[in-house]
């Protein structure tokens, strides 16, 4: 604890966004850092709580009290390898992780939550403008191979660690260029690909190997994989998403969120998409009112549509705990993300019922809105409201209702790997599937799930491979 007085002499502050008229003319990061004067009182106002929940609550087991202990305290290099310990990219969780360990702070029982993710955000940006992290190549090679599928947070914190311990790692992509969802996925004005860019530098100097355009099952084929490698890492994602079961799905203009979003970053990427989506001068309707509606929401605002309106089926929530949902647990509350000061409109507890359009293309849709009734045992269950059906002018409509699991494909089936009943991967303790030597990490294992998780999920399908190669943990 640097300052025993820090809550109490500090209010919280968050870092400031740039202003929603300014940011919306561009897709650069929306944050602004806090000045470093500023962000060691933040860190000051880390008690010492006796039981830091927040390491309950992160799913790196983050070390939030010390980190902020040696920035309050000016020793910013040692904050940068304290969190590289548990952590592969803080870069990463500081930008789009929903900081989980701030849900679980214990000064958010009486007063707001200590700013961790921010902190942890600028002690990385800080290593690199210092020169602090750079290449940790391994001092010796074991001669063993690893084939890692997918390079998204799981995939890379994988490789990553095995690669630093000595085995010779091969990421396969199926896209055109390493990243997955964190390149194709995650808007620029989120997460600029720079940030991405250099961490991958960063891999490939430690001797990890991408290989792009690569569809795992296909070129290669389970068994080119089974057969030049000595471990597999499934790291694919879980990017089958939920569709839409009425009436006038197959409308032209009804597309998928990753679909949008994709072809949005291939164009900020300079890449010429053959067939292009933008909600340029479109009354745009998002179906789904997470955070990858709220992206949707944003980048439709940047490419110019003519109105959005963003529909989640869910109640809205309460502006503070409500009394089932207690801290520690992560809370539910109502939250007013960057995309939501933007601008557009978001309901709650709609049901969309029918698209209707002219000429083939979706032109309305049509909803009504529900009531959700409390029920003896169990979550509330939604009612139509009767008389309260209303239609919405729509010439494109983006569905964003979430993720089911692992995209089909003959990669899983051609190796034999067991699946759970929610179609994901089933692993062991190890993250071991049901075939020896083939692992499964982060959304593929898990299922849809956060970024800290999946870096998580990495680590320690890494920590699996490494003692299946070698008979003893070293990852």
């Amino acid at each position: 604890m640097g300052k025993p007085t820090g809550f109490l002499d500090y209010a919280r502050e968050a870092p400031p966004k740039r202003p929603p008229a300014e940011r919306v003319r561009d897709w650069r990061e929306t944050d602004v850092p806090l000045p470093e004067e500023a962000l060691q009182n933040q860190a000051a106002r880390c008690m010492d709580c006796g039981v830091p929940f927040c390491h309950w609550a992160c799913p790196l087991s983050n070390q939030t009290p010390e980190v902020n202990d040696l920035v309050y305290r000016g020793r910013w290099r040692e904050a940068l390898v304290l969190l590289h310990r548990g952590n592969n990219f803080p870069e990463l969780t500081g930008r789009l992780c929903p900081a989980l360990c701030e849900g679980s702070c214990v000064l958010g029982i009486q007063r707001p939550a200590v700013t961790a993710c921010a902190i942890e955000l600028q002690v990385v940006e800080r290593g690199w403008r210092e020169g602090w992290i750079t290449p940790c190549p391994p001092r010796a090679r074991t001669g063993r191979r690893a084939a890692i599928v997918g390079s998204g947070p799981a995939g890379l914190a994988c490789a990553q660690q095995l690669a630093r311990a000595g085995h010779d790692v091969f990421v396969f992509e199926r896209s055109d260029r390493p990243g997955g969802i964190l390149r194709y996925g995650i808007p620029d004005f989120k997460l600029e690909k720079r940030v991405l860019d250099r961490r991958l530098d960063q891999l490939a100097a430690e001797g990890v190997r991408f290989v792009s355009n690569a569809e795992a099952g296909v070129s290669p084929s389970a068994a080119d994989l089974r057969s030049g490698f000595d471990a597999i890492a499934l790291c694919g994602g879980a990017g089958r998403p939920r569709d839409l079961d009425v009436p006038g799905r197959d409308l032209a203009g009804v597309r998928f969120a990753m679909d949008f979003l994709a072809r949005a970053n291939r164009r900020q990427a300079g890449d010429e998409a053959a067939d292009p989506i933008t909600a340029k001068g479109l009354r745009v309707v998002i179906l789904g009112g997470g955070d990858t509606g709220a992206d949707c929401l944003a980048t439709a605002l940047r490419q110019g549509a003519a109105s959005v309106r963003q529909l989640e089926i869910l109640p809205k929530p309460p502006e503070s705990r409500a009394e089932a949902n207690p801290w520690p647990e992560w809370p539910n509350i109502l939250r007013v993300s960057y995309a939501h000061e933007e601008g557009g409109v978001r309901e709650f507890s709609v049901r969309t019922t029918r698209l209707e359009g002219v000429a083939g293309a979706v032109k309305r849709v049509c909803a009504v809105r529900l009531e959700w009734q409390p029920q003896p045992s169990g979550p509330p269950r939604p009612r139509d409201i009767p008389g309260s059906e209303f239609a919405l002018d729509a010439d494109f409509v983006i569905l964003a209702m979430g993720f089911l699991g692992p995209e089909k494909g003959p990669l899983a089936s051609d190796l034999g790997v067991r699946l759970t009943d929610r179609t994901t991967v089933w692993t062991d303790a190890e993250k071991q599937t049901s075939v020896p030597g083939v692992f499964a990490a982060g959304d593929m294992a898990r299922g849809p799930s956060l970024v800290a998780w999946a870096i998580a999920e990495g680590r320690a399908a890494a920590r699996g491979i490494d003692a299946f190669l070698l008979g003893e943990a070293g990852a």
